[in-house]
């Protein structure tokens, strides 16, 4: 009798508001969670454009330094996706609040040891193994983050809803990467050997207090309604991955596609791009000021995304956003080329401040509404994980490269950024809207 009526009472609202004291507290979780988790993420990613080719890898030419730099940028994006299952495992089992209580905790931990670590200089070839160690902590930490974050929002909120609600966690990433930039930017500023013997440091060590704040309102959230009506059902028991791979792996795959559009344009405006332009001369702290106004248009886009997704589905919207992004490639690279601060700003507002903010909005409603309860932590977060892996991860690496085989144009850059746009919005449309799906029953 207990049990039930504890079911009954955490079951999702019948209404359409999310203005409830719970929800507020719900939302603010994800949110706040999901931006220091990214902090912490993003801030690697910047001081890989900027700083480590410098630090961990000065013995090497400039070009196979920054080259290697990336590489170690790349290692953490892999690890996304195992700990994505790794995390969603537990996720989909134990329940959602308790592991995203470790991978903030693990993401804390590594972030602040990067900053400690000694440079190639002081310890030898010890500190780039041991910095590519971190980042893999970075990479299975954040693997659990979104997913958990996500599901928190979306299970507890009105069907009507769900799509605004999970946003709050995609919306958490820029916020994170607005944060992490302006620290780096504001310690910029300092003289380089300043910099690049310690300034560069204290962003990273600053992780300590703000894991410290995102754990006291973590544990301040309930357990999601769906999750708990699945305690006492079989289905829980079977092994969530499993089941992704063998009974779902259509949308596994249409999802991850999916999901590289807007990875793709983080990689390459968000760390790419800003290496390249600093390397032609720009400005470092004006771009990196232009870097978070840029992730700051990004929370807007997503939050008026995500809204519409509520109302029109999440594919249209999604559409709309890869559409704009393939037709605006070769423009937005033109602006790059300019080699001016405006011209990367222009087009950092567009690729990363429209594009990316519209594809996001409804992504994180639209991949969790391809999997069952059961095993969603797992689908949704593999899904995501994948898709940042393969559309960021290897982007810097990538667009390097495409430069090089281009004898130092970009047209080659523009050319795979289009392609790759109308690949993802493909796979959007081999998908079933799942706007007014039921998530407490079966996928089709």
């Amino acid at each position: 009798m207990t049990s039930t009526m504890n079911h009954q009472q955490t079951r999702q609202p019948a209404g359409n508001s999310l203005n409830t004291k719970q929800m507020r507290r719900i939302l603010a979780s994800s949110f706040i969670g999901s931006a220091i988790e990214f902090y912490d993420f993003i801030l690697y990613a910047t001081a890989a454009s900027i700083v480590f080719n410098h630090v961990f890898f000065s013995n090497v030419p400039p070009a196979v330094g920054l080259f290697a730099s990336f590489g170690t940028l790349a290692v953490g994006y892999v690890a996304r996706p195992l700990g994505g299952a790794i995390f969603g495992h537990f996720g989909d089992r134990i329940g959602r609040k308790g592991v995203l209580i470790v991978s903030m905790v693990m993401m804390g931990v590594a972030t602040t040891a990067i900053g400690l670590l000694p440079t190639t200089a002081q310890i030898g070839l010890a500190a780039p193994i041991l910095l590519v160690v971190l980042r893999i902590v970075q990479g299975l930490a954040v693997g659990g983050e979104w997913g958990g974050a996500m599901l928190v929002a979306l299970e507890h909120a009105p069907a009507k809803r769900r799509g605004f609600a999970a946003s709050f966690a995609n919306m958490g990433g820029p916020a994170g990467a607005v944060l992490a930039t302006l620290v780096v930017s504001a310690f910029s500023t300092l003289p380089d050997d300043a910099f690049l013997s310690w300034g560069w440091r204290i962003p990273f060590l600053l992780s300590l207090a703000l894991i410290g704040i995102g754990l006291v309102i973590r544990l301040q959230v309930s357990e999601t309604p769906l999750f708990l009506e699945l305690e006492n059902k079989a289905e829980k028991k079977k092994i969530p991955v499993v089941e992704v791979f063998t009974k779902y792996p259509k949308n596994l795959v249409l999802g991850t596609i999916a999901g590289m559009s807007s990875y793709t344009v983080q990689g390459l405006m968000t760390v790419w791009a800003v290496s390249y332009a600093v390397g032609a001369g720009v400005d470092r702290t004006g771009v990196l000021n232009v870097k978070a106004v840029g992730a700051t248009l990004t929370i807007v886009a997503i939050w008026f995304a995500a809204r519409l997704s509520d109302r029109y589905g999440r594919k249209p919207v999604m559409l709309w956003g890869m559409i704009a992004g393939a037709v605006l490639a070769y423009p937005i690279i033109w602006l790059l080329q300019t080699d001016t601060l405006w011209g990367f700003a222009i087009g950092l507002f567009l690729a990363n401040g429209i594009i990316q903010g519209v594809i996001f909005g409804p992504f994180g409603a639209f991949v969790a509404e391809l999997f069952p309860t059961r095993m969603r932590y797992t689908g949704a977060s593999l899904t995501y994980q994948s898709a940042s892996t393969l559309g960021a991860g290897f982007t810097p690496m990538i667009a390097s490269g495409l430069v090089l085989a281009a004898g130092g144009e970009l047209w080659l850059v523009a050319l795979a950024w289009a392609v790759a746009f109308l690949v993802c919005a493909a796979c959007v449309l081999a998908t079933k809207e799942g706007k007014d799906r039921d998530l407490s029953g079966e996928m089709t």
